[in-house]
């Protein structure tokens, strides 16, 4: 089995549900791992990262990717919560409520820190709901590797998915941490391939992730990367697989 543990859906005719599902029954990937898109415009992510742009719909859109998991059986939903918002923590018991199965926090579409009293919250209670608490990290302290990473230590019992393998294209902080802590994993999306089989190597199978980040890339484009891996056939199912069926309890 293949799990994309990481794509974007949204109402758009770039990211739609239809199209990610055609994409992954050609590329021969079983199931996919779904968060709300659009709430930056991928085409233009360089102007993002730079600061020439704003987010344009900084409130995700939950409710399609809802739609999306209720209509598609080999689609799982992570919502995505806005940690400045007041009632974040009846936002996410509605999510597991409602068959959500994880979290997805946005850095640089809501500009928080790690260490604010939502993010707290949030963390918290992702460890009693069994949700991964999934997010990619910036060039901002607030919302560094380094204060993800305190956080994962201050949460023991709630596992911490890093996107894209962490910040930049070799971070050594994110490795570590995946190493050492066994609530730490590391997702493979538009990550590079030196880093990715370094990572296998040196954290183990067991902590890294596959994932697309469709739209921006393509399923089989990154799952290619993966099948490249010089690592055994068990190493290949734990990343293509096992790692996210057990956090997911699939």
């Amino acid at each position: 089995m293949i799990i994309d543990a990481h794509a974007h859906l949204s109402n758009t005719d770039y990211g739609d549900t239809s199209t990610y599902l055609k994409l992954l029954k050609e590329a021969g990937i079983d199931q996919g791992v779904a968060v709300p898109g659009a709430m930056l415009d991928v085409r233009k992510m360089t102007d993002y990262i730079t600061g020439r742009a704003k987010p344009e719909k900084p409130i995700p859109d939950n409710k399609y990717v809802e739609n999306a998991f209720k209509a598609n059986s080999n689609i799982h939903g992570f919502i995505c919560i806005n940690p400045h918002d007041k009632d974040v923590e009846q936002q996410l018991l509605k999510a597991k409520r409602a068959g959500f199965k994880g979290l997805k926090l946005s850095p640089m579409s809501h500009q928080f820190s790690f260490s604010s009293k939502g993010i707290a919250a949030l963390a918290s209670l992702c460890g009693e709901y069994g949700f991964p608490f999934y997010t990619h990290v910036v060039y901002s302290p607030g919302a560094s590797t380094a204060k993800l990473v305190q956080l994962a230590k201050q949460n023991p019992k709630t596992n911490f998915i890093i996107g894209h393998m962490g910040f930049g294209p070799a971070d050594q902080e994110a490795l570590e941490a995946a190493k050492t802590m066994n609530n730490f994993f590391l997702e493979t999306s538009t990550g590079n391939f030196l880093h990715i089989q370094e990572s296998v190597k040196k954290a183990g199978s067991s902590k890294v992730i596959f994932g697309s980040e469709y739209p921006l890339s393509h399923p089989a484009i990154e799952l290619e990367k993966i099948m490249k891996l010089e690592i055994s056939d068990r190493e290949r199912e734990d990343v293509l697989s096992t790692n996210i069926k057990n956090l997911l309890s699939i």
